[in-house]
């Protein structure tokens, strides 16, 4: 069964702690870190994921879209992240940043922006728990879906079956209630979703999420 992954950065920032709470009912809460160099955009840092631990039991993914992620992976473990997913694109040592996460007691995910060839997580396939695959350009919220990424997931469902690894595929942008449907039979475990769920009524858009994939 799919999981969905509210991102935060969708959110209310005026009342975060109460947007937190309002979709306590997902299995993870998604997280997403810009630094302004990486992408174009800034967002938090480990104070406002220490801030809003308390108030969620959720799984918190912490998607780390910064340069030499490797500095600041500490932090963010201390800070309450149960997943830390790291660009491909980020660091020339992603080997050496996977083992930076597990060694601070947090599962470990690769990220792939949608020019970024699958080639490129290979050889760290089975020492990761997540894939997530951007399906926009990552640094702005709300916008469209790049269709090519459901061909994209269908092509990594297959190596990681090939592996035998247990794997996770993790899915991010431009998902709506049009289209929910195919991204979700394309084979990915995890949906992360912002505007489409804190627009509105949260609980009700995840309701009718799920509405869409028993339709």
């Amino acid at each position: 069964m799919v999981n969905f992954a509210p991102s935060i950065l969708s959110a209310d920032f005026s009342r975060l702690k109460e947007e937190v709470i309002s979709v306590k009912n997902t299995k993870y809460l998604h997280l997403d870190i810009m630094d302004g160099r990486f992408v174009p955009n800034i967002t938090y840092g480990p104070l406002v994921v220490e801030a809003i631990r308390p108030y969620s039991e959720q799984i918190f993914d912490t998607h780390l879209m910064i340069v030499e992620p490797e500095k600041y992976i500490e932090d963010f473990a201390e800070a309450g992240s149960d997943i830390i997913t790291v660009h491909v694109e980020a660091t020339d040592h992603i080997h050496r940043a996977i083992q930076m996460i597990k060694s601070n007691g947090c599962k470990a995910g690769v990220t792939l922006n949608p020019a970024t060839s699958l080639s490129t997580i290979e050889n760290i396939i089975d020492d990761v728990d997540l894939i997530l695959i951007m399906s926009v350009n990552p640094g702005f919220g709300g916008q469209k879906f790049i269709p090519q990424m459901l061909d994209k997931v269908k092509r990594l469902n297959k190596m990681i079956q090939k592996s035998n690894t247990e794997t996770l595929i993790e899915i991010d942008g431009g998902i709506n209630f049009d289209n929910i449907k195919e991204i979700v039979d394309a084979g990915v475990d995890i949906v992360v979703s912002g505007s489409a769920i804190f627009k509105g009524d949260p609980q009700e858009n995840i309701n009718k999420f799920r509405r869409k994939l028993e339709g």
